[in-house]
């Protein structure tokens, strides 16, 4: 009964987190239609986003990764129900429940989008989240140079710049980061930062 009443609770929790997340996406992509950075493909081309570091791809609702975490999120919703099914309707849970765990995040871990960063009038969109400038703290940038702890993940990462962005009052994760592969576009971004009252952390100018 407890542990019937405990796997309940973790599916409670996990169709919030993939309804949030799959309203977060939406939100995004109606948002990355306004942003003043990227829009060419040279600026998509700058972004590299951990860890697969591939070119940032842009978010709009006719995209592949748009759509794979639109009907991932129906896939998982119906998966995690035939799941709590089980749980309830059997004793399986009795002598498997590691096992249930492990089916019951792997599902959860399914949708994934790939990651972007926008730069709006009003705020930023960082990994298909939208925050505005007044959450953010400051932000730091790191060349990826030899000894750095990015050198040598992926080729297009060396000589690139890291940057993060440290938010205000986050509960889990205060920073973000992403790598931008050259000095001309982390400029452009850089330069939008401080007209928008974001500052360079001092560890980061030294």
């Amino acid at each position: 009964m407890v542990m019937n009443s405990l796997f309940s609770l973790f599916y409670i929790l996990g169709v919030y987190y993939l309804i949030s997340y799959q309203l977060k996406i939406k939100k995004a992509a109606d948002s990355a239609r306004e942003a003043i950075f990227p829009k060419t493909k040279s600026e998509f081309d700058s972004i590299l986003i951990p860890t697969e570091w591939k070119e940032m791809e842009p978010l709009t609702k006719k995209t592949k990764s748009y759509r794979l975490v639109k009907w991932g999120t129906i896939t998982a919703l119906v998966l995690l129900s035939l799941l709590l099914w089980m749980v309830i309707s059997t004793n399986w849970i009795k002598s498997s429940f590691f096992t249930l765990a492990y089916l019951f995040f792997a599902i959860i871990n399914l949708i994934h989008h790939r990651g972007n960063l926008y730069i709006l009038q009003r705020g930023l969109i960082l990994f298909g989240k939208y925050y505005s400038f007044k959450r953010v703290n400051y932000y730091e940038v790191e060349k990826i140079v030899r000894w750095h702890e990015l050198y040598g993940l992926d080729s297009s990462v060396n000589n690139g710049y890291k940057l993060t962005i440290i938010f205000k009052k986050q509960l889990f994760s205060s920073s973000k980061f992403v790598v931008i592969k050259d000095f001309e576009h982390l400029k452009q971004i850089v330069t939008l930062f401080e007209g928008y009252g974001i500052r360079q952390s001092s560890k980061s100018q030294n």
